[in-house]
Formats: structure tokens, sequence, C-alpha cells
């Protein structure tokens, strides 16, 4: 059984490109998005040497260089005496503030306003699932209820769309217990939305497109709990009642006064463009547009949250598969508008960085999909506190590959806690809202 690791240092005259270094500081005593990285330039090497440490750490192993030569006579000798990575120290009057340090500052301060936001956010998520959980429950007995909470529901979230500025589509932490059932309608509902927003859709045809998004599975009512609980592969009986869902949930959207254009959303959200879906194997134009940018949403997150959580695929996997398999059964510039809005690498997705580093990818704006919010493991840094990047403002920072969430070390799974279930919700920042959180939706 070995020991462990040798503890490597260094002189910062040493330093050199190719390095990879550990800065034994507070995260926010020095300048950089990582407290252990490789060094890629000269500047970051000017940016270290500013630090006035007396020593480095570094990582031979993961190193592509060998450090510099020691100068005869240099100061690594004494460096290397040294008991602990301390600093050099100077008079008091000479110390300046590093520029880059105190940037780092401000952007922890925008950091906390981002924690602030999603805060904010999973309340109303939270909120808005009680509020489907309701209706579900009494959609049958008190139905003009139950229509006017959705309805009002929907406005709510239709109006936050339309604010002028980029949408941001956020992970949800997992806090639903066992209401599965009422956030996928919520999941649809919100995925949808995002989507036909993103397609120029008005507020009256969102508005409809999101009561059909959340009635779209209320024929499931009627089918009895034990197919749609079930874990195994449904029989053929089993899989036709469940099919009946769709007749079940027209009827009960035609009692409670569903206009014709959300009751096709609900009588259509398992049709296919090709003719492939069901009950009517309908084709092309003989589906209506709100119900094909449903049944992309309904699709998506049937594959990230099946009733069997040991068949739930990631989401950057569920994506995969709807473009290179699935892509005939939807029209074409809807589904490639969802994927845009999603990105490569959808919210919930273990991301592994171009620096090793490991991380799970929390927000997505719509804008810039390619750039997400990471939050990102690190050791020295306590999980409540952990960091949150945003690719778009890391140049240097990208994504190198996915994992699923069984593949990462233990203390790495429960750092980022990858979601059992992958939740969305959005919020719709105004273009100040970096700074200020009170501003946004």
């Amino acid at each position: 059984m070995s020991g462990p690791t040798e503890a490597h240092y260094i002189h910062p005259d040493q330093l050199r490109i190719g390095l990879y270094i550990h800065l034994d500081l507070s995260w926010m005593d020095h300048p950089f998005s990582f407290s252990s990285f490789k060094i890629r330039n000269d500047g970051q090497i000017a940016q270290i040497r500013a630090l006035k440490l007396a020593r480095i750490r570094y990582s031979p192993e993961r190193s592509d260089a060998e450090p510099a030569p020691v100068q005869a006579g240099g100061s690594a000798e004494v460096a290397a005496e040294a008991s602990s990575p301390a600093r050099d120290e100077e008079p008091a009057a000479t110390v300046v503030e590093d520029p880059a340090i105190q940037a780092k500052r401000d952007r922890a301060a925008r950091l906390k306003a981002r924690r602030d936001l999603f805060a904010r956010c999973e309340r109303d998520f939270m909120r808005a699932t009680h509020t489907v959980k309701l209706v579900a429950q009494n959609v049958i007995n008190k139905p003009e209820w139950a229509k006017e909470e959705t309805t009002v529901l929907v406005g709510s979230l239709v109006d936050k769309l339309l604010v002028d500025g980029d949408m941001a589509v956020n992970l949800m932490a997992d806090r639903i217990g066992g209401e599965d059932v009422y956030v996928h309608s919520l999941n649809v509902a919100v995925l949808s939305l995002m989507l036909a927003r993103e397609q120029g859709m008005g507020r009256e045809e969102l508005v409809s497109l999101g009561l059909g998004a959340f009635f779209h599975d209320i024929g499931k009512l009627d089918v009895p709990p034990k197919v749609l609980l079930k874990q195994e592969p449904l029989t053929h009986a089993e899989n036709l009642l469940l099919r009946e869902h769709v007749v079940f949930g027209s009827k009960i959207g035609a009692r409670i006064g569903l206009t014709p254009e959300v009751l096709s959303v609900i009588a259509q959200h398992h049709e296919h463009v090709d003719g492939s879906g069901y009950p009517r194997g309908a084709t092309g134009e003989r589906i209506t547009l709100l119900a094909k940018i449903v049944a992309i949403a309904n699709t998506y997150d049937n594959l990230c949250n099946p009733a069997n959580p040991q068949r739930a695929m990631t989401p950057h996997e569920a994506l995969a598969l709807m473009y290179a398999q699935y892509r005939n059964r939807f029209e074409a510039a809807p589904l490639n508008t969802f994927i845009r809005c999603l990105g490569v690498y959808p919210p919930g997705t273990i991301v592994v960085l171009n620096n090793d580093a490991f991380g799970l990818v929390v927000s997505v704006n719509s804008s810039r999909p390619l750039k997400p919010d990471v939050l990102v493991y690190d050791a020295a840094i306590p999980k409540e506190n952990a960091i949150i990047l945003s690719l778009e403002q890391e140049p240097e920072i990208q994504i190198a590959r996915t994992l699923r969430p069984g593949q990462l070390p233990k203390t790495i799974f429960d750092y980022l806690s990858p979601r059992k279930r992958v939740a969305y919700f959005f919020d719709t920042p105004n273009p100040t809202a970096n700074d200020n959180p009170a501003t946004s939706a």
C-alpha cells in the first residue's frame, strides 16, 4: 500500500508554461478561477509571481514541462527549506492591491448575486409545482377553479418570457419528493414556452401552448397507478391502456371548457410528423404547431426522467438521441431551435473541463448556449460556496467531455449532487441583472 504522494515545490523563478501548479491560498487571495491549474501563458506566470509566494507546489505527473533550472546561489534553495508556502514579507506601506484580485472580488459579488437569483428561481419553481399539484387534485371536482389557477400560472410565466432581454434555463435542486408527475407537466410547459418564445410566438399563442402543456397528460388521471408507475416494461395490453390517456385527456379537457387550440395539444402530443405516433398516426400539417412543440419537450423530459430511473438518459444523451435517431418524428425548425436553446450541454450535464476539473452544468442562456454556467468541484472550497463559472467569461476554459453521474468518484458526486430528476425553470434577467438580481424576473 503506497503512502501519500510527495509534495514538490519550486521557486517562482522556476515557473514556466506547461507546469501544473497548486496555489495554497484562499480562493479570494489569488486572481485565478481555480487554485490548481496548468500554466498556459507568460501573463499567468507574471500574476503568480506578483503573489510574492516563497515557493509554489506543483505536480510533475500533470505537467507538460520541467521547472526552469535553479540559478546558482539563487533563492530557490532557501525556499525549499520553508515549512509552508508562505508569502514574502513586505512593508505594509508598499503593498498595492492587485487589480486582478479586485476584479475577482467583484466577480465573487456577482457570484453571490447569481446564487440569490438561483434561490429565487427555485422558490418560484416550488410554488409553481405546488399549484400544478393542487390543480391535478381538483380538476375533476373543481374544474373551473383548476382552469383559472392554471391560466393565472401560465400567464405569469408568459409575462416573464416576454420581458426584453436574454432567457436563462436553470437546473433546479432535488426538492420535489414524490411529486414527479407534477414536475413532468411543469417541465414540459417550461421547455415548450422556452422553445415557442425563441420562435417568436405571440402572447395569445404562448398562453394556449402553456395551458396545453400543463394539461397534456391530464388523461393519466384515468389510468391505473399500477400502469403509470410500473418500473418494468409494460405488457401489450398495458401499453394500449396507457395510450388511451390522450383520449381520456381530451374528454376531461372538453368538460372543463378548454379551447380547441389547447385541446389539440392534449390530443396530439404523441403524434409524429412522419406518421409514427398515436392515437391517429397523423402526419405533417394535420398536427398543430402547438402540439408539435409540446411533443418535442415531452419526449425530451421522458428520456431524462422515465418511470424507471435506471433507464434515465443524461440531458446530453437525450438531445443527441433526439437529433440522431428521432429527428424524423419532429418538425425540423422547432427541433433545431430546441437543441440550440438548451445547447450541446444542457443543464444537468456532468462535464470535465479542459483543465481536468469536474463540473455540473446548472444554467444555459438562450443567446449563448455554447457557454453555459458550470458549478465546479474544488476540494478547497466548501460545497455551499462552490464556484459557478460562466464559460462566456472564461475563454480559456472549455468543456472537454461529458460523464454519466455514476462515473464520478464518490467525493465529487456528493459535492456536485447530480440531480436524480432533471427539472428546469427559467429566469429572464434584463441586461443589468448580473449586477442587480432584484431586477430579474
